[in-house]
């Protein structure tokens, strides 16, 4: 089928589970947050599953294709991952600038950065049990892990992002085994931090990849809307992902208007197509959602082309992300029928 539909990764979280004032009065936190939480430990398990159900249910009557868990377990994409691993101090973490420019408490790396054991294996398994369609996991990605964090062991930050890079393979090794038909890493910080990304990153990433079967993403981005307003009109880092070993390449062009010619430059690579804002609570037409995947179509092979929107969507209300799901799911329909496929 053409233009497939998927989430990002992210849903809204409940009231009931989470804090969203909270949620949103803050940078996505990298160390954990567990006052987020508005149900006692020992029913929050319980709760975080009710959640995924609802996220999946959600997804399914919204229409689309492939499903997330919508990161119900998570205080933010990256810190319930990132603080389960060896060799990071929790109890002193450490400092570093988020990509706003300011400071923000994160993991301090005190020894090798080592995978304990499996951490999202369960949330895989739980998906796969409470849906028959295709199912995508995210998991942060080794660079981004390695500048969201203060490096008190290694001699270089290279060293520190390639044991990470160890850690996500093995992780991305149990999900597939879970039952996870595609998996994406998150790398935003490879835009925020372009020229460390080109240095060091892209050998990161290969090496999280490295004898890997399943299919595999990539998400980069500007940041979440509600947190970063400003975006730029162009990625500072993309076309550099062509010779890597990921299967599709997520990206944003609804917000920022993207020219999309720069997906020229990745051919041979499926592209996630971001086509719904979330800086607005105003949901789109699908007429204005089937114009920018239009916008896209000389430049990829429509087979290419899974449409999503820019981002995760946390932070949107949920009946504004519900609306959003299912103009996108309309707007990918109208151009799959005028392409008569």
């Amino acid at each position: 089928m053409l233009f497939p539909t998927s989430l990002v990764g992210s849903y809204p979280q409940p009231d009931w589970l989470i804090d969203r004032s909270r949620l949103a009065g803050r940078f996505p936190p990298r160390v954990r947050a567990r006052e987020l939480w508005r149900v006692a430990p020992e029913r929050l398990e319980q709760a975080q599953d009710d959640a995924t159900l609802l996220a999946i249910r959600d997804q399914e009557r919204a229409g689309l294709d492939i499903i997330t868990d919508g990161e119900m377990r998570r205080e933010s994409y990256s810190n319930r991952f990132a603080t389960a691993l060896d060799g990071v101090d929790l109890d002193d973490p450490g400092t570093a600038l988020d990509r706003s420019g300011h400071p923000n408490p994160v993991p301090r790396v005190v020894g090798p950065i080592r995978r304990r054991h499996a951490v999202e294996t369960r949330d895989v398994a739980f998906l796969r049990a409470n849906t028959d369609r295709r199912i995508k996991i995210t998991v942060p990605g080794p660079f981004t892990m390695s500048c969201q964090a203060q490096n008190d062991h290694y001699a270089t930050e290279r060293e520190m992002a390639l044991d990470y890079a160890a850690a996500v393979n093995a992780e991305i090794r149990d999900l597939f085994a879970a039952g996870a038909d595609i998996v994406q890493v998150d790398e935003p910080y490879m835009q925020a931090r372009p020229d460390q990304a080109r240095d060091y990153g892209l050998e990161a990433l290969d090496a999280a990849l490295d004898g890997i079967a399943g299919e595999t993403a990539i998400h980069i981005c500007f940041g979440y809307a509600a947190i970063i307003h400003e975006r730029p009109s162009g990625y500072s880092f993309l076309p550099e992902l062509a010779g890597s070993r990921v299967d599709a390449i997520s990206i944003e062009t609804a917000q920022s208007n993207l020219d999309t010619s720069v997906l020229e430059g990745l051919r041979g690579k499926s592209i996630i197509l971001g086509v719904i804002d979330l800086s607005t609570h105003e949901v789109e037409t699908a007429e204005t959602v089937a114009a920018r995947i239009r916008r896209a179509l000389p430049h990829v092979a429509p087979e290419k082309v899974i449409v999503a929107p820019d981002c995760g969507m946390k932070y949107l209300p949920r009946e504004v992300a519900f609306g959003k799901m299912k103009a996108m799911v309309a707007g990918a329909a109208m151009v799959r029928a005028e392409l008569g496929g």
